[in-house]
């Protein structure tokens, strides 16, 4: 057990500097998800046949929520200034109606995860994303400064 979480904090911290910018810019996208799957894999202390009933679960939840959250940052859009007042209501309805699904699909993922990892392990599930969001902002903030 104890082979596999070192092998998983070595990659994560082999992949740390490797996480480096593209020529254009932007971040590459699997190394950011193999350093995100090896830090939430790592934190959680998942056992090998647990993280491989989790990423599935959670790459699904992730997703949806990924997507509902921009369609709710779309819908909150200010471009449009000249809104009736018929289209604002419209809008905000349509941002209760995700928020609304929102809380089913991760009432589902915690259910779901329940047969897979405990309950602490969820609880430390949100803070360990947190974790690893502020991780990665850190790391771009010294990445601009050199």
């Amino acid at each position: 057990m104890k082979k596999y979480i070192v092998i998983a904090l070595m990659f994560f911290l082999a992949i740390g500097p490797t996480m480096a910018q593209r020529p254009e810019g932007g971040y590459d996208r699997e190394k950011l998800e193999a350093a995100r799957v090896a830090f939430i894999t790592t934190r959680l202390d998942l056992k090998p046949e647990q993280a491989q009933k989790f990423w599935p679960i959670y790459n699904v939840f992730n997703d949806s929520r990924e997507k509902s959250l921009k369609e709710m940052s779309a819908l909150g859009r200010t471009r449009d200034l000249d809104l009736s007042e018929a289209e604002a209501k419209s809008r905000i309805s349509k941002k209760f109606e995700i928020q609304r699904q929102m809380i089913v699909d991760e009432e589902k993922f915690v259910k779901d995860l329940s047969d897979v990892i405990t309950y602490n392990q969820i609880i430390r599930l949100d803070g360990i994303n947190r974790e690893f969001a502020r991780h990665i902002w850190q790391r771009r903030r010294e990445d601009d400064k050199n």
